[in-house]
């Protein structure tokens, strides 16, 4: 083959290998997103405070004998709870719900949703206060339709998820040994 066979061969194969559907999304789909606020990166941070549980309970501890807690959902693995005489808060702010999950009767996570902007400025402050800063780089944009912000501790992994076109957000407390069970058990028993 000759040098304009050669030079004609490569280009075709990393114009192919550019416009893959993987390298789309990476090279021009993501960026393009991002520029226009439609998708935020996600941000996760080393914990400052692994609380090892949520409040006073701890990973891994049984909840079926609290009276303070009311079961909402149970099945074979997982069983669901709320606080029975208590209206959702966490760190003193309004949410609309608080769910504390066992897997295999060990406490393993806290699902928290809560509404609106001034909510989710609370919350991400209290857990930036909490658990450590989310480093923020010159040029970042640090809104969008969707926002995911992580925390990782030794024990506890904190991942906040807030949809801004929806104006609702979700946090996930979880025990890091423990919450994977929640997906092996599902696809175990198809619950």
């Amino acid at each position: 083959m000759n040098n304009a066979g050669q030079t004609h061969s490569i280009a075709m194969r990393t114009a192919c290998s550019i416009w893959s559907p993987p390298a789309f999304r990476r090279w021009v789909l993501l960026p393009g997103l991002l520029l226009l606020g439609l998708v935020a990166p996600v941000f996760a941070i080393t914990m400052a405070n692994d609380p090892h549980g949520y409040h006073d309970l701890r990973w891994g501890m049984p909840l079926t004998d609290m009276s303070e807690l009311l079961v909402t959902r149970e099945n074979t693995h997982t069983t669901d709870y709320t606080f029975r005489d208590r209206p959702p808060m966490y760190a003193d702010i309004p949410v609309d719900s608080v769910l504390l999950s066992t897997v295999d009767a060990q406490f393993a996570r806290v699902t928290i949703r809560y509404s609106g902007a001034q909510a989710h400025k609370q919350v991400l402050q209290y857990l930036e206060r909490t658990y450590g800063v989310i480093e923020r780089l010159p040029g970042q944009m640090m809104r969008g339709l969707n926002q995911q912000y992580t925390w990782r501790g030794p024990d506890t992994e904190i991942s906040l998820t807030y949809e801004a076109n929806r104006d609702r957000g979700f946090i996930f407390i979880e025990s890091r040994n423990l919450a994977p069970r929640f997906q092996d058990r599902m696809s175990d028993t198809a619950e």
